[in-house]
């Protein structure tokens, strides 16, 4: 991994990303800390051609993004536009808008993937799959995450597989990146912080900055980069505290741990 493929995910700092005035100050502080790249998620109703801009005129580049998932569903088009003015090739699914409780449903939801991501990929762009803990549900023996990715070709839907959730779902986070090799641009890093209960059962399951939790994030980002993995995104949805300093922490660890 190369210190330019890191990039951070703006939905952890999405609180100080409401407008362009914030987001500009956001953006220096994620350049700062050594990030040059970020992922569109979470700010506020910004022009997409301004948050280029801001973007750039901070040295930041706009690696993907997260689109809403009716609209990369039912108007792939409008999707294409989007990442157009934000200068960007790549967008993530990022949760289900449907309900995905029987075959029938995630064998729906697949071909509006698969259907979409031609569209993006008509336009010289790439559509990906971002999973939670849900997707490891098992309908017909497979889990929803493997139908999604089995029913679908994989130029028309590549992967982002956060690990945390893969982790939480009851996956391993290294089996999935070698699974989706090839298929694999990107992929979402935060780390897995459970609580135990003086029973022994877990009680909850705390996001961590990367590198500070109990996933081993040096042999996730081993098989990710040899799966042919582009951008490392760092997010963290909840944070004990300032979130630029856990993406600091985050940037720090994989400087020192990961980053040839």
């Amino acid at each position: 991994m190369r210190a330019n493929q890191i990039a951070a995910q703006l939905y952890t700092v999405r609180e100080f990303c409401k407008d362009s005035a914030s987001l500009t100050a956001t953006a220096k502080k994620i350049r700062q800390i050594g990030y040059t790249a970020v992922q569109v998620s979470g700010v506020g109703p910004i022009d997409p051609a301004e948050i280029r801009r801001i973007c750039t005129g901070e040295g930041l580049t706009i690696c993907a993004t997260h689109e809403s998932g009716k609209m990369i569903c039912e108007e792939p088009e409008k999707v294409v536009d989007r990442l157009g003015a934000l200068g960007c090739t790549a967008t993530a699914y990022p949760f289900p808008h449907v309900p995905l409780t029987t075959l029938a449903e995630v064998e729906s939801l697949a071909a509006q993937l698969d259907r979409a991501g031609a569209v993006l990929r008509s336009a010289g762009m790439v559509l990906c799959y971002h999973n939670h803990d849900h997707e490891f549900v098992k309908i017909a023996g497979r889990t929803i995450l493997d139908w999604l990715y089995a029913l679908t070709r994989p130029a028309m839907l590549q992967g982002e597989p956060d690990v945390f959730w893969v982790q939480a779902g009851g996956g391993d986070p290294v089996t999935w990146c070698r699974k989706l090799a090839g298929r694999l641009p990107l992929v979402h890093l935060k780390d897995l912080g459970p609580t135990w209960g003086a029973d022994g059962k877990l009680q909850s399951r705390q996001m961590m900055e990367v590198g500070h939790g109990s996933l081993d994030m040096k042999a996730i980002c081993a098989a990710a980069e040899s799966s042919g993995c582009q951008w490392f995104i760092v997010e963290q949805d909840v944070c004990p505290g300032d979130p630029f300093v856990s993406l600091d922490k985050s940037w720090r660890w994989l400087m020192a741990n990961v980053v040839a």
